[in-house]
């Protein structure tokens, strides 16, 4: 029965496209692949699907790296509300991971991208890990590791 499922993507609502394509594809490496603008009166049903209140105005984007990918959503209609996950104890998706060679290299470089370094979190535990936020306060959590053994170092 487990190959009767195929993963697909993650979707993250963002408040920003371009600035969270700054910061994914230019800071983080993903490149951008379908893009999809999407209207509920051109798509009726559209609004059930994303379990929205009302019309939906919205742009899907799809970008990738290494077989992970992930689709930006930037509604104009209806408005982003809420935020992000602050605990890793929260209830649903809490953040995303990235072995990276050097977490302070990393975390200093993306911080031209628009990232805030969460210092508080910087841990050794087996392997060092630091936790940065995204543009609009999602975790990244930056592991030292080899990408190629997919293992901490």
């Amino acid at each position: 029965m487990s190959g009767d499922y195929t993963p697909s993507h993650v979707g993250l609502c963002v408040r920003s496209l371009a600035r969270s394509m700054r910061f994914y594809c230019d800071g983080l490496g993903f490149e951008p692949t379908a893009r999809y603008e999407l209207d509920s009166h051109a798509l009726p049903g559209l609004e059930r699907a994303l379990e929205a209140r009302d019309d939906v105005v919205m742009v899907s984007q799809m970008i990738e790296r290494d077989g992970m990918r992930i689709e930006l959503l930037e509604f104009a209609e209806p408005r982003v509300t809420g935020s992000p996950s602050a605990r890793r104890t929260q209830l649903g998706f809490t953040h995303l991971c990235l072995f990276v060679a050097d977490v302070d290299a990393a975390a200093e470089r993306l911080t031209e991208y628009g990232a805030l370094v969460l210092d508080q979190t910087r841990a050794s535990v087996g392997t060092e890990i630091l936790f940065v936020m995204d543009p609009d306060g999602v975790r990244v959590e930056l592991m030292r590791g080899d990408p190629s053994l997919g293992t901490p170092a």
